[in-house]
């Protein structure tokens, strides 16, 4: 059943993409309420997928690459809707549905199998661990596409050229505010969830040293990414394009923290 469930949010994540594509060629209002509703459907019949792997597994299930990738393409739909409900951000939409669309892809080629888990994965730190640090990276992505945005808005203004996507996409103060609202939810979600896998760790290993784990080391490093942008922010004043490509450059490394933990899971 959750097999099935998770076929029908798929197609409907593709007739919402479709719809927001249409609407970011078109502009056509309608089109894009029209788009917003479907991708509502969409997330709310992946909503209910993972209700029913839940019950099928008997356990959370963000344990495989197939369950993983689909709960982060589940997190970042419900954090652009969230989101949107309290500010306008123009076209915004269209980008974060692509990349729902490209994770549940990935997820659909993937293994679905239900593997038992091991007994040091039976524990309740991993929802709270893996849920928090999925969401975080969910929050984290729609600031990844908010500073793109700005970069290219802004090479737009710079050249003077005021083209296809200068029409299309917010001012450069609301793509600043987007990038800072979600990295000011993504940043202590991303903080929580690794005091829980710390957490987590010292009750399975002790004292013992992680001896380099490259995906300790990379979520380290994409910790300090971020922090010393919430420092400069919040301290020197920083935004803009400055602000814009370091947010693009630790979502990198959000991506690679991410890799390690599903090649792990493979």
């Amino acid at each position: 059943m959750s097999y099935l469930l998770f076929q029908a949010s798929f197609t409907v994540y593709c007739i919402a993409t479709v719809m927001y594509i249409i609407f970011f060629f078109s502009q056509k209002n309608q089109i894009r309420r029209v788009a917003r509703i479907i991708f509502i459907v969409a997330g709310s019949l992946h909503t209910v997928n993972i209700l029913f792997r839940y019950l099928e597994a008997g356990h959370t299930p963000i344990t495989s690459v197939h369950e993983t990738i689909s709960f982060f393409a589940w997190s970042i739909a419900w954090c652009h809707l969230s989101f949107r409900w309290r500010y306008t951000v123009k076209n915004s939409g269209t980008f974060a549905v692509l990349i729902v669309l490209l994770l549940m892809l990935t997820a659909s080629v993937a293994s679905r199998e239900i593997v038992p888990l091991p007994p040091e994965m039976r524990s309740w730190w991993l929802p709270l661990h893996a849920s928090v640090s999925i969401i975080a990276a969910a929050f984290l992505t729609l600031a990844a596409i908010g500073g793109s945005m700005y970069l290219v808005q802004e090479r737009e203004l710079k050249q003077k050229r005021f083209g296809f996507f200068f029409s299309r996409f917010p001012s450069l103060d609301t793509l600043d505010k987007l990038n800072q609202h979600c990295i000011s939810i993504g940043f202590p979600l991303m903080t929580v969830g690794m005091l829980f896998g710390y957490l987590w760790a010292h009750q399975i290993w002790g004292g013992r040293p992680w001896q380099w784990n490259p995906k300790i080391v990379s979520a380290i490093i994409t910790w300090l990414l971020y922090a010393g942008l919430m420092h400069q922010r919040f301290t020197l004043g920083w935004r803009g394009r400055r602000a814009a490509w370091i947010t693009v450059v630790a979502f990198c490394a959000v991506l690679l923290t991410f890799w390690f933990v599903i090649k792990r899971g493979a």
